[in-house]
């Protein structure tokens, strides 16, 4: 009986739903939208020195942002001689592979990429529920499946897609200034592959 108490305790804490599991207090809030201000800036052209590890594949290189549009941005990927490694394009209801390198050109691992570009450069995102944790304020968007945005101080500094109890990709920002961060990791949970973004231009 004392292993099947244990045993139901253990299985309803591995079920809990994500905020109840990370402590989460829901709040009444006004917000309709949450607005994610990094690379919304249609006069710069956002330039990090960037690697990325896909299972035992490491690559480097330049990761460039550029707002083409009101709602459209151009994501690219570059050796550090120029080469192109990947070149796509966003809108909020279009996705474009101007170029992949054949060695990246998978179908799951652009899905993945063209998920966390979306998720990286797009600007509004309409809000569900409100939380907070200490001196966080938590929005929940449902929009392109389940992403927490965690602001400090009305600063957004991370970004949590979930499924229903675990977190699947962290998004972290990092010595910002006037809506720019200087660094960003994108770490998957549940594959392998991270992505660390470091700005050389401001």
């Amino acid at each position: 009986m004392r292993y099947l108490i244990i045993s139901l305790f253990v299985c309803c804490t591995s079920c809990a739903s994500y905020p109840k599991k990370q402590g989460l207090s829901p709040i009444v809030h006004t917000a309709q939208t949450v607005k994610n201000s990094y690379f919304s800036d249609t006069a710069k052209d956002y330039v990090y020195k960037a690697n990325i590890m896909v299972y035992d594949h490491n690559f480097s290189g330049l990761f460039i942002v550029k707002k083409t549009s009101t709602n459209s941005h151009r994501v690219a990927f570059t050796t550090e001689m120029g080469n192109k490694l990947f070149d796509f394009s966003f809108t909020e209801s279009d996705f474009k592979i101007n170029y992949i390198l054949d060695e990246l050109n998978k179908k799951m691992l652009i899905n993945i990429l063209k998920s966390d570009f979306q998720t990286l450069t797009h600007e509004n995102f309409k809000v569900s529920q409100v939380f907070t944790k200490q001196d966080d304020l938590v929005f929940k968007s449902m929009v392109n499946n389940k992403h927490y945005y965690l602001y400090k101080e009305n600063e957004l500094y991370k970004i949590i897609r979930t499924n229903k109890t675990k977190e699947k990709v962290v998004f972290t920002y990092s010595e910002i200034n006037n809506s720019f961060a200087n660094n960003i990791i994108i770490e998957h949970k549940n594959i392998k592959l991270n992505i660390t973004l470091k700005s050389i231009s401001q």
